[in-house]
């Protein structure tokens, strides 16, 4: 247990052979549970996994007080396999869902790449533990130094996947959203709506949308980007594209439903109009250039453009503005971790109710 918490870890792998079993030995005694979930790897990741989870679970002293839902009294490691493969979401949602059923009071996820460092396990879930948030995140773009192991390909790509989030998810101070070394309550999984997220690689993104819906406080806790030898199953470009549409969808849907469905906000009127006036500025801009060049009078077509364009940005500007301040107290202050030392900011008095539409 872990401050007066049942803790229990998700490794979640899928090709990882070379590296699960590591990421389970090291998971911090302080764990309670560990479920080890292979999404029906082809290589040995599962034989690895079993493997591993038998000598664990042959020295450990039986934890009387934790319930046990699956026949495995005294098991720290708790195998689990997919007959087919569905996704590193759905891998995480059967990891919490086992995690639900026994009980643990806050659920981490740690990959079975190697790439989230054990020793900051605490601090990734002490929001959560505290009841500071509901949910919270690694985050590797807030100090310069933590981006030290991250590739330029990989930074530029994380940074527009960032910016589209905060669109997407309404959590305006939140980064790295494709980080998953997470922790999230019990209670926060219970009122999520698990399938109606998606299964695949966007499951991070989509997860703080519904969790901004639910009115769940978000924390970023700064941790450094560590790569090895791991080579990533993720084909970057259909990614993106899948990401991408996913985010838009999220976006659109979080707008209906917060601010319309549960109630009234203007920002909604100012993304609408904000959207319409720069898309048909735009294209009033491009018409007028073309008349331009084929010798015709476009000249008062493309102020007018421009004016339309203009009120276009300001609008977007008041609706991202209103979007921000009205998630402001969603988004918990940031976890300053860097290197070997930790700066807690004070935190302001925030609402510790959630709410679920679904």
């Amino acid at each position: 247990m872990y401050k007066g918490k049942r803790v229990g870890v998700v490794v979640t792998a899928y090709n990882e052979a070379p590296f699960v079993g590591d990421v389970i030995e090291t998971v911090p005694d302080f764990v309670d549970r560990v479920y080890a979930v292979d999404d029906s790897s082809p290589d040995n990741s599962w034989a690895e996994i079993q493997q591993v989870a038998s000598r664990i679970n042959e020295t450990v002293e039986p934890e009387l007080e934790i319930a046990v839902t699956d026949g495995g009294e005294g098991r720290r490691v708790v195998p689990i396999r997919h007959e087919e493969n569905h996704g590193y979401g759905a891998a995480v949602k059967t990891g919490y869902r086992h995690a639900v059923d026994d009980e643990m009071d806050v659920v981490a996820v740690m990959n079975g790449d190697g790439q989230m460092d054990p020793a900051i396990l605490d601090r990734i879930i002490d929001p959560v533990a505290e009841g500071e948030a509901d949910y919270a995140k690694g985050n590797r773009l807030l100090h310069p130094n933590d981006r030290d192991g991250m590739s330029a390909f990989r930074f530029v790509g994380n940074a527009m996947l960032t910016g589209l989030s905060k669109f997407a998810s309404g959590y305006w101070t939140i980064g790295d959203p494709q980080n998953g070394y997470t922790a999230i309550s019990r209670e926060t999984i219970e009122d999520l709506d698990l399938e109606s997220i998606t299964d695949q690689y966007g499951f991070l993104n989509h997860l703080l949308t519904h969790l901004n819906v639910n009115e769940c406080r978000v924390a970023d806790v700064a941790m450094s980007a560590v790569y090895g030898e791991e080579k990533s199953s993720i084909r970057y470009v259909p990614f993106v594209r899948f990401v991408s549409l996913l985010l838009l969808r999220s976006f659109l849907w979080r707008l209906k439903t917060r601010y319309v469905v549960q109630e009234f906000n203007p920002a909604i009127v100012f993304y609408g109009a904000g959207t319409a006036g720069f898309a048909g500025g735009s294209t009033g801009f491009g018409s007028s250039i073309i008349r331009t060049l084929r010798g015709k009078d476009g000249f008062a077509g493309a102020i007018a453009s421009f004016v339309a364009i203009l009120i276009g940005l300001i609008a977007l500007g008041i609706g991202i503005w209103l979007d921000a301040d009205e998630n402001e107290d969603l988004e918990v202050t940031r976890y300053g971790y860097s290197g070997t030392e930790v700066d807690v900011e004070p935190t302001p008095d925030r609402s510790t109710s959630t709410q679920s539409i679904e």
